[in-house]
């Protein structure tokens, strides 16, 4: 960095960015970048912030995949308002001594993330500091007026609902800190939970296909785990969730794993987060028709649980004919 300066990297980092769209009217290059989005929607904001040796660290995950995973965090928060993605600013603070190289492999992410999600990057900021390696996305989307899905929604009545498997970026992490992980996973189970953890997928398709359908009642997404997402619902919602442990959809390669370390699997689903699946819930009539539009999709969505009048705001945690109050257990930075 001390070779190549603050404005020699913006350059290296342009030229490996597209440059927008035809919303983009102003991008990398002025004060600040200048967007037109369509009438009848409004604009959804969002920010995440990522801190070596906190959220991530060089033994788990290369360069390249904490790009990717630096502005999928944010994605996947525009997912679960039923949003879609459209520009991003990348500030870093970044050490001297960091190689240019590794600032490049993390932009080559960044670069496959937005051509996944149609998403463009159009600023940001560069400081030095002496402390760790810092990354902080700001991402600005859109959605139809007046119809972004809340985590305030849920009624009575409801259905209780998760996109996708959940679990296997907590799995993933678990064979990263391993010293030899391989002799615990099958090559095809480790492919799939490195991918979990390293690169996850936002569930952009699904936050649209429930937005449009008209049954989702509520939505969140699974940062945190389900039992921290599920609390953050029942809270802003005033109501009760039932969350029937076995319905909770667990993929073969987090069960077999869990197997082969002596662990639960649904402990990772719970409490483990990072697999930014959507968690939510549904009018029962939506069903039937979202089950069929998923898989439409290829994509898949299960109801775990229901919303229940009685008591006070919070969630039960229904296993083996057993209930127990499930109280959040995820990450908590002061906690």
């Amino acid at each position: 960095m001390r070779e190549i300066g603050e404005f020699g990297l913006i350059d290296a980092i342009t030229g490996l960015l597209d440059q927008g769209d035809d919303s983009v009217v102003v991008g990398i290059g002025d004060d600040a970048a200048v967007t037109a989005y369509s009438k009848g929607s409004q604009v959804v904001t969002t920010t995440d912030m990522l801190v070596e040796g906190v959220h991530f660290r060089r033994d788990t995950i290369s360069d390249r995949s904490l790009g990717y995973k630096s502005l999928a965090v944010s994605i996947s928060d525009i997912a679960a308002m039923g949003g879609i993605p459209k520009h991003a600013v990348i500030s870093l603070a970044i050490p001297v001594e960091m190689e240019v190289e590794r600032l490049q492999d993390l932009y080559a992410g960044v670069a496959d993330v937005c051509r996944d999600y149609q998403t463009h990057v159009v600023g940001g900021d560069i400081v030095k500091t002496s402390g760790p390696f810092v990354i902080s996305v700001t991402l600005i989307g859109e959605v139809e007026a007046g119809r972004a899905l809340l985590r305030s929604g849920a009624r009575p009545g409801d259905l209780l609902f998760v996109t996708g498997t959940v679990g296997g970026s907590a799995a993933g992490l678990d064979c990263l800190l391993q010293a030899e992980p391989r002799v615990e996973a099958a090559e095809e189970d480790l492919r799939h939970l490195l991918q979990a953890h390293q690169e996850p997928r936002p569930q952009v398709s699904a936050g649209r296909l429930l937005l449009e359908s008209g049954f989702c009642t509520s939505l969140n997404d699974v940062s945190d785990g389900l039992a921290s997402e599920c609390n953050e619902i029942a809270e802003k919602s005033g109501v009760r969730l039932v969350l029937e442990g076995e319905s909770v959809p667990l993929h073969e390669s987090v069960r077999r794993y869990a197997a082969s370390r002596g662990q639960d699997p649904l402990e990772w689903a719970l409490f483990g987060g990072e697999d930014y699946q959507l968690v939510g819930t549904m009018k029962p009539e939506g069903v039937a028709p979202l089950t069929a539009l998923f898989a439409k999709n290829a994509l898949s969505i299960t109801v775990i649980g229901r919303v229940d009048e009685a008591g006070t705001p919070g969630v039960t945690l229904v296993r083996n004919a057993q209930k127990q109050e499930l109280k959040p257990r995820g990450f908590n930075h002061f906690g």
